[in-house]
């Protein structure tokens, strides 16, 4: 199955970019997301692993992946190496200096015949749903991060004459 959803933040792609690949942070706008861990010191670039599970109805489901393209600060690719078959990218694309469009593909195939066929069709609307939420998750964080807030006028401590 092949899913593809997508965003604009109100944010610099550098900024988006920062966040996103800041993995100890997925847990805060992942949904679904039950596991996200780095298997190694490395948490960034190609070769990183990660374990992670996501939970699909009653069942977690994931597996172990690893980063195979980086490209900072537009692509971030992954392909499994133990569990569930998926692959993912993560793009970011400037539409302006304060405007990106964030989108996330993912494609996963559940090992069998026609049961996991079966299956993958009845995990696709769930699986579909928990990253439509992480994106407007993605965005509800980024959005509010301080360095975006507009600065607001500071009131003179003085009294008006």
């Amino acid at each position: 199955m092949r899913i593809i959803v997508a965003t604009e933040i109100e944010a610099p792609r550098r900024v988006v970019w920062d966040y996103l690949m800041s993995a100890h942070k997925w847990h805060e706008f992942m949904d679904g997301l039950t596991r996200w861990e780095a298997l190694g010191r490395k948490h960034r670039g190609v070769g990183v692993r990660f374990a992670m599970r996501m939970q699909v109805g009653f069942i977690e489901l994931g597996g172990t992946v690893e980063i195979t393209e980086f490209d900072p600060p537009g692509d971030m690719a992954w392909t499994a190496v133990t569990g569930v078959d998926q692959r993912g990218r993560w793009r970011l694309r400037e539409l302006s200096r304060e405007r990106t469009q964030v989108e996330l593909r993912v494609t996963y195939h559940a090992p069998g015949g026609f049961a996991a066929l079966l299956a993958d069709r009845l995990a696709l609307p769930t699986v579909r749903r928990h990253l439509k939420r992480s994106l407007d998750g993605l965005k509800r964080h980024v959005e509010a991060l301080p360095e975006l807030q507009p600065e607001r006028p500071r009131v003179s401590e003085k009294p008006a004459i």
